[in-house]
């Protein structure tokens, strides 16, 4: 027989127990929602945009003096080569400026200074005259024609036009600042009007170049792709990047859907696409038995979240995950150090260690079991790497030339036609592709505009 006493400290031990126990839960799943609320770039596929609260940054050692430092070397601007000199001013002693003394004159021993200077006027204005004459016979005034770049061009000529063409698409500038630009530092009036015709004009010179890079997609054996959002007159489109080894192309479609990914490539796609884990992609792969590298760079962001909940079993899958990533990277990195059949051997057994781990002892909580769903399902997918040479693992090629975009976006707010969706398209992808081959933009840019102008063959994005 337990005393009354006994008794209620066992029933008070059971209901302690039980508060235990309902707490313990409840500091789990707030856990769960901490990591959850706490999702960044860092261990999630959202962009670094997203991070509200961004980790304080590393204290620099502030005993080094600011600048460069000793031992670094020092960078100095090339000189002018003779041939880009326009004008040479010498500035001779006739005395020593110290005793007053004869000086000996030593060739080619002067202190130089190269400085760059605009002209007062940086245009030239021509007027062209098409002469009137009058005919007897057809009792009519005839004009003589004048030259096609000038009939095309009107007011601009092909490298203002250019110039117009440039400080919009590269220097995300808007048509009020480029009529002010035009107006106070080159000295020319002219209306926002006829700033967006003269844009116009150039997205219509660069279109045989954007439809060249359409039909050159479908035909290759390896790209990226990537989108985010862009903005229309409030309404919600999306900009797909589309990457290759020397080009990039940019689309700007309606819908987030795989539709794009099938009027860009086709639906017998013979190629391989990096990309992310988006449905879209998932769909396309399906339904057009795609071949497809999903990006491991994203896998390794979640396989951080997973590391970091509170459900020990599950963090430990995470973990466990993680490592096998970075052994495998590990050995990815050393490509150039092992033969060839050495680093094939090595990345296979890689992978098999990786999904072995992915598909054994799975936890039961629903991130691991998830995790571990698409790697039965897509599995394959997230490797094709090492098995197809000359894929990226992850995707970071598209999401690099897709960064110009996202910054364009938050400057100009979008567009609002078809016509402005078009120029962007077009100018975003010379810009992308000129920078992946080291060529000129602007210099392609104007070459364009004056063949457009007088009718002569385009330059192409795929060649010299």
């Amino acid at each position: 027989m337990t005393s009354k006493k006994e008794r209620f400290y066992i029933q008070r031990i059971a209901e302690l127990e039980k508060q235990v126990a309902e707490l313990t839960n409840q500091v789990a799943l707030l856990t769960d929602k901490i990591a959850q609320l706490s999702k960044n770039s860092s261990n999630s596929s959202k962009p670094p945009s997203s991070d509200i609260v961004k980790p304080p940054r590393k204290a620099h050692n502030t005993q080094g003096k600011i600048g460069g430092q000793p031992g670094h070397p020092k960078h100095e601007r090339p000189p002018f080569a003779t041939d880009q000199i326009d004008h040479r001013q010498p500035y001779p002693l006739d005395a020593c400026p110290d005793c007053g003394g004869v000086l000996k004159f030593i060739p080619d021993a002067g202190r130089v200074v190269q400085q760059v200077e605009i002209v007062k006027k940086p245009v030239t204005i021509t007027e062209h005259t098409g002469l009137c004459y009058w005919c007897e016979h057809c009792q009519r005034f005839h004009y003589a024609p004048l030259p096609p770049d000038v009939e095309k061009g009107q007011l601009f000529g092909p490298q203002l036009t250019a110039v117009v063409a440039y400080m919009k698409g590269v220097c995300h500038c808007s048509f009020s600042t480029i009529r002010k630009y035009l107006r106070d530092i080159v000295g020319i009036t002219i209306s926002r009007g006829q700033l967006s015709k003269l844009v116009q004009k150039a997205s219509a010179a660069l279109e045989q170049a954007y439809n060249e890079l359409l039909e050159h997609l479908p035909q290759q054996a390896r790209l990226n792709v990537d989108e985010t959002g862009h903005k229309e007159n409030k309404k919600r489109f999306w900009t797909w990047c589309f990457r290759t080894e020397i080009c990039t192309l940019f689309k700007i479609a309606d819908t987030r859907g795989s539709r794009v990914l099938i009027d860009v490539l086709g639906d017998d796609f013979a190629g391989v696409v990096g990309c992310d884990y988006f449905s879209a992609y998932r769909k396309y792969m399906k339904d057009c038995d795609i071949l497809v590298q999903f990006c491991l760079a994203h896998l390794i962001r979640e396989l951080k979240y997973l590391a970091g909940l509170s459900d020990k079993a599950t963090a430990a899958y995470g973990q466990k995950l993680l490592d096998a990533m970075r052994e495998m990277f590990h050995i990815f990195h050393k490509a150039e150090e092992l033969a060839a059949s050495d680093f094939e051997n090595a990345m296979e057994e890689s992978r098999n260690a990786f999904l072995d781990i992915a598909l054994n002892d799975v936890p039961d909580s629903r991130p691991a079991q998830n995790l571990a769903n698409r790697f039965r399902k897509h599995g394959e997918a997230y490797f094709r790497f090492v098995t197809t040479p000359g894929v990226e693992p992850t995707n970071n090629l598209a999401e690099q030339a897709i960064r110009f975009v996202v910054i364009d976006r938050y400057i100009t707010q979008g567009t609002r036609s078809e016509k402005g969706r078009a120029w962007c398209e077009r100018i975003w992808t010379v810009l992308a592709t000129c920078a992946s081959q080291g060529r000129n933009a602007f210099e392609f840019i104007c070459q364009s505009i004056q063949a457009h102008f007088t009718g002569q063959p385009l330059p192409s994005l795929l060649g010299p």
